[in-house]
């Protein structure tokens, strides 16, 4: 395992929607899609690994949430996300209830 994966495997942590509610209104986070991992994604983000990066978001596999996705969020404060901070963004994937 490189030393930046893991630099962010330490960093990857679970966080409520509350407290990501201040990084969406600042326009920093961005939502992974199901089938990524949040490591990769992390560790493309922070090597600016640019091809990966932007292949993902042709694919719509990574995305700023909607409006849509916000509101629904914003009814379940308490909603949990896997969350990995690489600055200037932190990068959140939804954690479904079994």
């Amino acid at each position: 395992m490189s030393e930046l994966r893991e630099k962010l495997q330490q960093n990857l942590d679970e966080a409520e929607w509350e407290w990501l509610i201040p990084h969406v209104q600042k326009d920093a986070v961005i939502l992974v899609a199901e089938n990524l991992d949040l490591l990769d994604v992390g560790e493309a983000i922070a090597s600016d690994n640019i091809l990966s990066v932007q292949h993902w978001i042709d694919e719509q596999l990574l995305a700023k949430p909607t409006l849509d996705q916000v509101g629904e969020w914003n009814l379940n404060r308490e909603k949990r996300f896997n969350a990995l901070i690489v600055e200037p963004y932190v990068i959140i994937k939804e954690i479904i209830a079994a």
